[in-house]
């Protein structure tokens, strides 16, 4: 076997970050679904011969990104190797193999060059509805959530399954969208595989051991070494969080060793009767990602890049939930995990951590009501995605209506109206929502929408910060709550249920601000002149948190 040299193997890791990309941007192309098609609700990677993600598409969420690295494992030693052929697809929703709830397909090609399997392409993204209770927290277990489809073949040889089509199909209020999604996947893998075979035959190589030896060496080394400048040392947090009736305890203990480290969520609450519960798979994806984003955030995600961290739970907590509990909103928890980790790497590394933010999406799957489908009236299954202020950075504001971690870009108002019958009347930045400090947080948003038609719609909500604020760090505010209401004038609605929205009223949604980090005090004066001339703060606001008056302006 001929060396390739270490510049040749750099190229073709560049040429592997390209071909991943184009294969997620098909899918976001040919995808059905606002939330895929919009909102970027997905994962694309290529894996080697064993199974090892050597890189992943940068458009995606730590949610379908690192629970693909995990789930393409079992896929292949579920399939043997030997028994695929040229056009198989495998595929899955199994919430604890595939990405932590049933709306997410998980996607597996084998890529054949020369007659042979030298990896794999795969790929998740979200479908808009697959029957049961739909997207909500209001089941009582994973079966009222919708059809599972375990581990199994969706195209052979190229053919593709049109029982299992038909099965999904019957088991969906949006059909339509539900198989034109499934294409998408299928197109997803077939482009990331086509790519990855014209760039073995460019570079002459017959499979992909060295250049997959390189990647996840290269990382897993220069992972080490980062994890090496964090202190030693066993760290501990604790966060309160919203829960479904009452408040949740997520409970965290971070070893830091010289080249690993290990997250435990011992101590955290047990689980919940309704779907907010989330598999470990869900936990993990955004706690390790969390930590990357601090440890060596300049390394690729890849199997190697991963390997160092090490996240456990007891089984039955609400972070590590067994079958068959519900856990169609597991974002709702999951998403909040880099908190509750950021709390924990804080006390090693404060100069670097961030305030916490609104983290969990604000988001809102709504559709038809029962006697809409009763009666002739407009079925529609439709997910929406608002986002909150991020906290404040150690150099820098937090970002306003940014969704961190989950990265999901929010719903535009345009796509949302011409695929459902719902109108958005007013959609903007919250003045005062972001937490004061040195470096003030990211703010929320105001969301007005009601029925564009004399129908009544349900909307079900799952969200997080309504009774726990995104705290400051080093002195700096909380950020603004977030509140849901039936009007301007109505009751505030609890963070999680289902609601009936009636035609002619305006569901309203105040998404959190993040927590500002350093003392207000400090703020650079033209910085709260600049927020001002923005309207991103009132005069009240300016002399309350930062003591300006009006006309001390530099």
């Amino acid at each position: 076997m001929t060396t390739i040299s270490k510049t040749r193997l750099q190229v073709m890791w560049n040429r592997l970050l390209a071909v991943v990309e184009e294969q997620g941007q098909a899918l976001i192309r040919a995808a059905f679904s606002p939330i895929v098609r919009e909102s970027g609700d997905i994962s694309a990677g290529i894996f080697d011969i064993r199974g090892r993600m050597l890189a992943q598409a940068v458009t995606g969420t730590p949610g379908h990104i690192n629970t693909m690295a995990e789930a393409v494992k079992h896929l292949r030693d579920r399939f043997p190797v030997q028994d695929m052929k040229q056009g198989d697809i495998y595929m899955t929703n199994d919430p604890w193999l595939a990405s932590g709830h049933l709306n997410d397909f998980l996607l597996m090609q084998p890529v054949f060059f020369k007659d042979r399997v030298v990896g794999f392409t795969s790929c998740t993204s979200h479908l808009a509805d697959l029957g049961g209770k739909g997207m909500g927290p209001e089941g009582s277990d994973v079966f009222d959530e919708g059809l599972m489809v375990p581990p199994c073949k969706l195209v052979d040889a190229g053919e593709v399954n049109a029982f299992l089509m038909e099965i999904v199909r019957v088991n969906s209020r949006e059909p339509i969208a539900n198989e034109g999604d499934i294409y998408a996947l299928i197109a997803c893998c077939e482009t990331g595989a086509k790519r990855l075979a014209e760039m073995m035959e460019e570079f002459a190589i017959d499979d992909l051991d060295q250049l997959s030896d390189y990647i996840i060496e290269t990382s897993y080394s220069g992972t080490v070494q980062a994890i090496a400048e964090v202190p030693n040392g066993t760290y501990r947090n604790t966060l309160m969080v919203d829960g479904y009736d009452k408040p949740i305890k997520l409970a965290a203990t971070l070893t830091v060793a010289d080249d690993h480290i290990v997250l435990d969520f011992d101590g955290t609450s047990g689980c919940s009767d309704k779907g907010i519960n989330v598999p470990l798979n869900y936990a993990t994806a955004y706690s390790v990602f969390a930590l990357r984003c601090i440890i060596g955030p300049d390394i690729p995600n890849n199997a190697g890049s991963l390997e160092p961290f090490r996240v456990i739970g007891p089984p039955g907590c609400i972070l590590n939930a067994q079958h068959p509990v519900p856990v169609a909103m597991r974002h709702s928890l999951g998403q909040m995990t880099p908190d509750l980790v950021y709390g924990c790497l804080t006390q090693a590394l404060p100069d670097q951590v961030p305030a916490e933010g609104a983290s969990c999406l604000y988001d809102v799957p709504l559709r038809h009501t029962p006697e809409a489908a009763r009666d002739g009236g407009t079925l529609f299954a439709l997910e929406l995605v608002y986002n909150g202020g991020t906290g404040a950075r150690p150099t820098r504001d937090g970002l306003s209506a940014t969704a961190f971690p989950s990265g999901v870009w929010g719903s535009q108002v345009e796509p949302t109206e011409a695929t459902a019958p719902i109108l958005i009347t007013r959609r903007e930045l919250l003045p005062d929502s972001g937490g004061a400090g040195t470096y003030r947080g990211g703010l929320g948003q105001y969301i007005a929408m009601q029925s564009a038609t004399n129908e009544d719609f349900l909307a079900f909500l799952s969200v997080e910060r309504v009774r726990f604020a995104a705290a400051g760090r080093q002195g700096g505010g909380a950020g603004r709550l977030g509140r849901l209401r039936i009007g301007e004038k109505g009751p505030d609605l609890p963070s999680k249920g289902e609601f009936r929205i009636p035609a002619g009223k305006t569901l309203i949604m105040e998404t959190p601000g993040g927590g500002g980090l350093g003392p207000p005090e400090a703020r650079d004066p033209t910085a709260v002149e600049r927020d001002l001339n923005d309207g991103l703060i009132s005069r009240d606001a300016a002399k309350k948190d930062y003591g300006v008056q009006k006309g001390e302006m530099p």
